[in-house]
């Protein structure tokens, strides 16, 4: 007669495929979602019947009612603006800046910002506005 010892297979969890998994769908969230940097400015856009949607991917620039231009959530200076757009613009995907700015905003400051915006590179430059009712 042998002796048999009892074999009890040894239950165990393998956490490997499961972090895999975790990995894999949080590489997938960040890729697909859009991350859209709006100040928490008080603004009171222009309307134009003519407007379309801009794209999420557009760098921002933001000109409140006192004159002064921001992005990235800090202030810049007008003359700075051509510098770190193009900073920003080398490394995005979207060569598209939109400039938000508010209605009692003089016509000047605005093109001098659409023209810093555009000695830049980049390949589009827009004035954010409201759609206007009717």
């Amino acid at each position: 007669m042998r002796n048999q010892e009892s074999v009890e297979a040894e239950a165990t969890i393998d956490m490997a495929p499961l972090i895999d998994i975790v990995f894999i769908l949080l590489i997938f969230f960040m890729v697909t979602t859009t991350f859209v940097k709006d100040m928490k400015l008080e603004l009171e856009r222009p309307k134009a019947s003519s407007s379309v949607a801009a794209s999420s991917k557009a760098i921002r620039l933001f000109i409140d009612r006192n004159g002064d231009t921001y992005m990235d959530g800090e202030p810049v200076r007008l003359w700075l603006i051509q510098s770190k757009l193009r900073d920003l613009l080398s490394v995005s995907t979207s060569k598209v800046v939109l400039v938000v700015t508010d209605e009692g905003v003089p016509a000047g400051k605005l093109v001098e910002v659409v023209d810093q915006a555009r000695l830049s590179g980049a390949e589009s430059v827009g004035v954010a506005t409201k759609k206007e009712a009717g």
